[in-house]
């Protein structure tokens, strides 16, 4: 048991350093990094496609999935630089990973910088890949109960956005009980709804974005 502790310690601290490193660049520059975390069909990408055709700033993403590039693909249609990483099975980007996708890039030429992590509510909670926020995405589909079954995430989440919320009259949810547990775990998270096919939410939550990148260009 105490080897594989120590191994997986090792691992983490391994691309810690790699986070570190992509943080302190990222701060060079005045670049925010934004890491998007939810299930699959949480509107992780629909959420990114609205925010993309609204906002001012120049924006580029890098996309995690186990296989295929269509995220990227759908990303890219929005005229923003867009490049996917395939994780052939992991369920979670890691810094190291990064790192090469962001030589890819010109970082310069950019303001904020989104990651959409693999669809996943634990795994990518607990890697730090040097963002500056950890936003966590549900959908009004997969049921109030998120945050306390998966409460890292949401303890970690610089915001948290509830989308696909045109259809909280259609199905069993306690919305009242999830922004609650939200609070209770988390009670500094700037919270979001959002229907972002319909652009529902999504000035407000460009309203927090340009706020933190102002933040981190002071």
């Amino acid at each position: 048991m105490s080897r594989k502790i120590s191994v997986r310690q090792s691992v983490m601290a391994a691309d810690e350093r790699h986070a570190a490193a992509i943080r302190e660049s990222l701060r060079a520059k005045k670049v925010l990094m934004v890491n998007l975390i939810g299930s699959p069909g949480a509107g992780k990408t629909t959420l990114l496609e609205a925010t993309l055709k609204k906002i001012s700033t120049a924006c580029g993403v890098i996309e995690g999935d186990v296989a295929t590039s269509r995220d990227a693909e759908r990303i890219a249609k929005t005229g923003t630089p867009a490049i996917q990483i395939n994780t052939h099975g992991g369920c979670h980007l890691e810094a190291h990973l990064l790192q090469k996708a962001l030589r890819e890039f010109s970082v310069d030429d950019l303001d904020i910088l989104f990651i959409e992590n693999v669809g996943n509510l634990v795994c990518p909670a607990e890697f730090d890949l040097g963002e500056d926020f950890k936003v966590a995405v549900c959908s009004v589909p997969e049921g109030a109960d998120k945050p306390l079954k998966y409460p890292h995430l949401f303890y970690e989440a610089g915001a948290v956005v509830l989308t696909k919320i045109d259809m909280v009259d259609y199905m069993e949810f306690d919305r009242e009980g999830f922004w609650s547990d939200v609070t209770k775990l988390n009670p500094m998270a700037t919270n979001f709804e959002v229907d972002s096919r319909n652009g529902i939410g999504i000035d407000g939550w460009i309203e927090v974005l340009e706020r933190w990148l102002m933040e981190k260009q002071q």
